[in-house]
């Protein structure tokens, strides 16, 4: 009787699911249940789906047109078509969008979305049988009113506008479409990024040093990037004189994947003036660009600014930047504390191949833009006190974790505009007794601060190696300051590195053919900084965009800048 009843039991149980699996198949495809109970389904679209889509064109001749449609059905995207260069008129995208399990038995959901002037039913091959829509610009749409499309993958849930006909679109699930808009916005055509499906959620990432105990690093610095192709400014063809035809970011770009593929770096330091603000109308435009063939190559990355990345007046804020930075795959960007002046102060820890414990910490830090006090301190801006506070706190907190690392832990340290320290010929960089710049060339006068706030100190006093900065674009040297004390004596107690000396100040030089590069023949470059946490060493050379195949490839100026965790000369 027991055996019975066991048996009863068990093909019940398995009756009852085989029928829960078959509703979840009928509700994908069916939407058989009850909205309280599909909604609770892995399928369901937790954001919004698209119902519709539309340009409203408006004119300032014209007092009776308008430039937003109805605000309690439609959601504007921020960006004007013709970037605001229409002279009288302008053009803004819209869609109206509905939480999907709000949605009546009557909407329609857009499933598809073509630019063209012709009907794709009539004139794209296999859409012979659907009914597409036609809105302004170009714009066909495919709607459909099948109850479970709006969880399907087909379904659009989100639309973006991205200028230039050299635009890309990085993100997972966006499609770029290849065929602009029909607005005349001159060289800057408008095209539609569209997601289907449900987003995709960036994942953490975590840095670890490579099997050899290697980590390399790539800082790229002022790039420059604009919306559109650009144009280059100092360029140096491949016979060596000025080449007056030349487009700025795809010679820019072709560079930096060309390093890329070459020295397969385990991160990328983007360390300010990413972006030309006055020729980069649409910043999100030029971000998608140095984000594409790092997302490409599965390279985790990290970014500051400098102080052309939010010039113009329709650049995005710093903050605005670096919240779309943080939507991105691999990228390691962050605010940091809003206490803190600046956005983007934050560290990353790159940790032992086989532990939890950090070999190495980078601290990034905004070095901001122009001056506050133009009157008394001409040119620059500096880092401020509550940035020094935060980074000696947060160094501080980390000195007991670090301790527990088996070999040599090192720290290093990233700005934009360089230091007054790295202006110094008379003192800061004297060594052996003789006036000595390695590891590159000092082309043209440092744009530091005029006012000193003595952040060199603190990295002084917390033990940093070495710190890069970009900004003076024909600068690439590494300097050493044999004295580091000199201005800013310690107290007793307090020590400076084993050897003595202050941390190495590195220029990257700039890698974009959208900024200078005068000074007598300059060509665009990169850093390198290799550490290798088993022998606490530091090694760092530029590469560069020049010459033939062989010296392209050349590692220039090598120098072993840290030995067994000691600053070294």
């Amino acid at each position: 009787m027991t055996r019975r009843i066991t048996r009863t039991l068990g093909q019940l149980a398995a009756l009852l699911v085989l029928i829960f699996f078959l509703l979840l198949i009928a509700d994908s495809r069916y939407r058989v249940l009850p909205n309280s109970l599909h909604s609770h389904l892995p399928s369901h679209h937790t954001g919004t789906v698209i119902t519709d889509v539309s340009i409203a064109f408006c004119s300032s001749a014209n007092p009776f047109s308008s430039c937003r449609l109805d605000a309690d059905e439609w959601h504007r995207v921020e960006k004007d078509l013709y970037l605001q260069n229409g002279w009288l008129s302008s053009a803004w995208l819209h869609v109206k969008r509905r939480k999907e399990d709000e949605l009546n038995a009557d909407d329609k959901v857009v499933v598809g979305i073509r630019i063209g002037r012709l009907d794709p039913g009539v004139g794209e091959k296999g859409q012979g049988k659907e009914r597409w829509e036609s809105r302004p610009g170009g714009i066909w749409i495919l709607r459909s009113s099948k109850r479970h499309d709006s969880d399907s993958s087909k379904v659009v849930t989100a639309v973006d506008v991205l200028f230039g006909a050299d635009a890309v679109d990085p993100r997972p699930g966006w499609l770029l479409s290849q065929t602009p808009l029909l607005v005349d916005n001159g060289d800057l055509p408008a095209r539609l990024s569209i997601r289907h499906g449900q987003p995709h959620l960036p994942k953490d990432v975590t840095l670890h040093v490579r099997k050899d105990g290697r980590f390399k690093i790539l800082q790229i610095s002022d790039a420059h990037l604009s919306t559109g192709t650009g144009a280059c400014r100092d360029a140096i063809g491949s016979d060596g004189k000025p080449s007056t035809n030349c487009e700025a970011d795809p010679r820019t770009l072709d560079f930096l994947e060309s390093i890329l593929d070459d020295e397969k770096p385990d991160l990328v330091i983007l360390s300010g003036d990413q972006v030309e603000g006055p020729a980069a109308p649409d910043t999100q435009s030029a971000i998608f660009k140095f984000a594409a063939p790092l997302i490409e190559r599965n390279i985790p990355y990290a970014c500051i600014f400098g102080n052309h990345d939010e010039e113009g007046s329709r650049s995005l804020s710093r903050t605005q930047q670096m919240a779309l930075l943080q939507t991105l795959p691999l990228s390691l960007s962050h605010p940091g504390p809003e206490n803190v002046d600046g956005v983007g102060n934050y560290y990353i820890e790159v940790q032992a191949e086989k532990s939890q414990h950090s070999a190495l910490t980078i601290y990034l830090l905004d070095s901001h833009s122009l001056t506050p006090d133009e009157k008394k301190y001409k040119g620059y801006d500096w880092i401020k006190p509550s940035q020094i506070s935060w980074f000696k706190s947060t160094a501080e907190s980390l000195k007991k974790e670090h301790a527990k690392y088996s070999h040599i832990h090192m720290d290093m340290a990233f700005i934009h505009i360089p230091l007054p320290e790295f202006a110094d010929r008379s003192d800061n960089i004297i060594i052996s007794g003789e006036n000595k710049i390695t590891a590159g060339e000092w082309r043209e006068p440092v744009t530091a601060p005029k006012y000193n706030s003595h952040f060199y100190d603190a990295l002084v006093e917390h033990r940093i190696v070495a710190v890069g900065a970009g900004h003076d674009h024909v600068n690439d040297y590494c300097a050493i300051n044999p004295n580091p004390a000199h201005s800013n004596p310690l107290k007793h107690g307090q020590h400076h590195h084993a050897s003595g000396l202050g941390p190495w100040m590195c220029y990257a030089g700039g890698s974009g053919f959208g900024g200078y590069a005068g000074y007598g023949g300059y060509h665009r470059r990169v850093r390198v900084w290799e550490v290798d946490a088993s022998a606490g060493r530091l090694v760092t050379w530029t590469r560069l965009e020049c010459c033939t195949p062989e010296q392209k490839a050349e590692q220039h100026g090598q120098t072993v800048l840290v030995e067994g965790g000691v600053v070294v000369a």
